[in-house]
């Protein structure tokens, strides 16, 4: 059945926003006035296409968060699995949301879905966008600690730059006696950041919003994902990242019957970096000609040689199907190595870095009051 946005106005004429689910706009403005609502617009869940700038089935306004896919994913293979009718399922989990643009969204999946998926496929789904949420959710929990390290740390420099180191050595100056160089140096630096601060905070500013501007064109976003796959440990992790959801998601689509250039054209819409995502578009032109899906992957040169192994190896076999499942689970493993690896370092590194410019600091702001005590000695 499908669904509508609606405002209407209720008795007391307050407005009020929603989605109504009625067979066209007469039957949900009926609906609307049975609920003692005045009907004010009524507007189709509309289609979307992501590259278009027009809707699509999983993007209805707001999107959904990736727990609460993983929820919604849930729910759906549950209930499914417990016979209940693929439409009835999706209502159900509408009406459990305390979200309207989840609600929103999964109405508007209901009003355009074709007959119900086999729940092993689902399952398998629901397994996948849970272990992404968690895969998610342990990064940013682990990243919490640097990053509040970092800030502290940097505003600690400073703090004793700018506040701390000129009443210090400003005590020195007036004596008449020339400073050490690194006293001079930091007395310089403290200057210029006293002197220009402002400017540095209207160029971190501007900075961002040209920057979060150009990335809004699809050229500019282009080279900057690219040059983030050419980066040292980033890169790396992005790859792998692309490649498990690219992989997961063929995988599933394959088992669900879904022809492979099918497939291929809705994997390559998980994939956000958009060099790996042409790559995955043009490797469906290539396998469209006859070529094979590694060979075709292989050119672009931006997955993973294991991967491209085990693809082939599924298409020589005929078991694409699993060895994709094994690709993903390999990736999502080395990522997990690679994360911790990184964050176990990136901290006494970090701790390591800002301890030696305080020690600098110290040192250059003491230098002075070791010459003055040889100077009484």
């Amino acid at each position: 059945m499908p669904a509508f946005e609606y405002s209407a106005l209720d008795d007391v004429g307050r407005q009020k926003k929603g989605v109504i689910e009625g067979d066209s706009p007469k039957s949900a403005r009926q609906s609307l006035r049975s609920q003692g609502l005045t009907p004010l617009d009524i507007n189709p869940i509309a289609r979307k296409d992501r590259d278009t700038k027009q809707r699509s089935l999983f993007s209805f306004g707001k999107r959904m968060s990736s727990s609460e896919l993983a929820l919604f994913t849930r729910q759906l293979a549950t209930l499914l699995q417990a016979g209940t009718p693929l439409e009835e399922a999706l209502r159900t989990s509408a009406k459990q949301s305390e979200k309207a643009h989840v609600t929103r969204t999964i109405l508007g999946v209901r009003s355009k879905v074709t007959p119900p998926p086999p729940p092993p496929p689902l399952e398998r789904l629901a397994d996948y966008t849970e272990s992404r949420q968690e895969m998610q959710q342990s990064v940013t929990t682990a990243l919490v600690y640097p990053v509040i390290l970092l800030i502290i740390c940097i505003a600690v420099v400073v703090g004793l730059l700018t506040y701390v180191v000129p009443q210090v050595v400003e005590v020195f100056a007036d004596l008449g006696n020339e400073l050490p160089l690194p006293t001079r140096i930091l007395l310089a630096t403290s200057d210029f950041l006293r002197a220009t601060w402002w400017y540095w905070i209207i160029a971190i500013v501007g900075g961002l919003f040209a920057f979060s501007y150009l990335m809004k064109t699809h050229s500019f976003k282009s080279k900057v994902h690219a040059l983030q796959l050419r980066l040292p440990i980033m890169g790396k992790l992005i790859r792998g990242l692309n490649t498990s959801r690219f992989a997961r998601t063929l995988s599933i689509l394959t088992a669900s019957g879904v022809p492979v250039l099918e497939a291929l054209k809705i994997s390559s819409q998980v994939v956000p970096n958009l060099p790996m995502k042409k790559a995955i578009n043009d490797a469906a032109v290539n396998v469209r000609e006859g070529a094979s899906i590694h060979s075709s992957l292989e050119s672009s040169k931006h997955f993973p040689p294991m991967t491209l192994h085990l693809i082939a190896s599924g298409e020589a076999t005929g078991n694409l199907e699993a060895m994709l499942e094994r690709a993903a689970t390999q990736q999502e493993r080395e990522l997990k190595t690679i994360i911790s690896a990184t964050l176990s370092l990136f901290e006494p590194l970090m701790i390591v870095f800002m301890g030696g410019l305080v020690f600098m600091i110290v040192l250059a702001i003491m230098l002075p009051l070791f010459e003055m005590n040889q100077l009484v000695s």
